[in-house]
């Protein structure tokens, strides 16, 4: 299958800091990836280079055949659906959510002088619709709860029919039932074969939608351990990945983690105290 994203000794520094450290990763057509880390992990400065806002330090890094840096971004970024919290904080709180994903098809966060056809105004009505959220077309953006605006992120990362949508923390700051809202919506995403490539970048396994066949695990700015979700995700890595013990529970195309007990080794009062 062709590469869709290929980091081969990818590196970023900051001054001194490192936030990737040779990181080597593919992704192919077809395929469904959830990466996981810790914070700090450097997983949204990998989309940030994924989706040709950075450019590496060191290393190569080749997105939709493209390899940044020999590459109009200008060109590159359409075909590329991001959602994100650094995105979202462009997007001006009066606009209206029809706007919203509409201005995404040239590119923008505010609506200004562009012109929009009947089917362009058609494909922002049923996004909204896929993601539950038609209803609210004529609200502004800046009124809508946290799940609210993260389905209209994805349906305006959807608009311009992008090869590639990366998803940044799309459940961060969601209850229970918008997290699970959020996950239903991303399960028929990734079953349906016309989707693009997903890469969702979480915490949490929890969030890992049924559908998703990969996973990279990154721990300290490098590959943890990468490959199909049956290999990768287990307990032996995700607790090497967050440096903690962890049970790993799978069932019915859902997985949950816990940290172990710690076992105790007993305490002994000092001679001549009490008990």
């Amino acid at each position: 299958m062709t590469a869709v994203l290929d980091l081969q000794d990818l590196t970023i520094r900051r001054g001194a800091t490192t936030i990737l450290d040779r990181l080597t990763w593919t992704v192919r057509e077809g395929e469904r990836w959830v990466v996981l880390g810790r914070n700090g992990a450097g997983k949204t400065t990998m989309l940030e280079v994924a989706s040709g806002r950075m450019h590496p330090t060191e290393g190569v890094a080749e997105v939709l055949g493209s390899r940044l840096g020999k590459v109009d971004v200008f060109d590159l970024r359409p075909r590329i659906g991001l959602s994100s919290a650094a995105l979202a904080d462009h997007i001006p709180s009066g606009e209206t959510v029809l706007d919203v994903v509409l201005t995404a098809a040239y590119g923008v966060t505010g609506r200004w002088r562009e012109a929009y056809e009947g089917v362009d105004e058609a494909r922002a009505q049923d996004l909204l619709a896929a993601f539950g959220v038609q209803h609210l077309g004529q609200r502004w953006f800046g009124t809508l709860s946290e799940g609210e605006r993260k389905r209209v992120q994805i349906a305006r990362a959807l608009m311009a029919d992008p090869e590639l949508l990366l998803l940044d923390e799309p459940g961060a700051g969601l209850d229970l039932g918008g997290r699970e809202e959020l996950v239903g919506a991303l399960a028929e995403l990734a079953r349906d074969p016309r989707s693009p490539v997903l890469v969702l970048v979480t915490h949490h396994v929890e969030e890992i939608p049924p559908g998703f066949t990969h996973a990279l695990l990154l721990r300290k700015g490098s590959a943890f351990a990468a490959g199909t979700l049956e290999e990768v995700l287990t307990a032996e890595n995700l607790s090497g990945t967050f440096d903690l013990p962890l049970h790993l529970h799978h069932s019915a195309d859902r997985w949950s983690a816990r940290a172990l007990p710690q076992v105790s080794t007993g305490h002994h009062s000092p001679e001549g105290s009490a008990p």
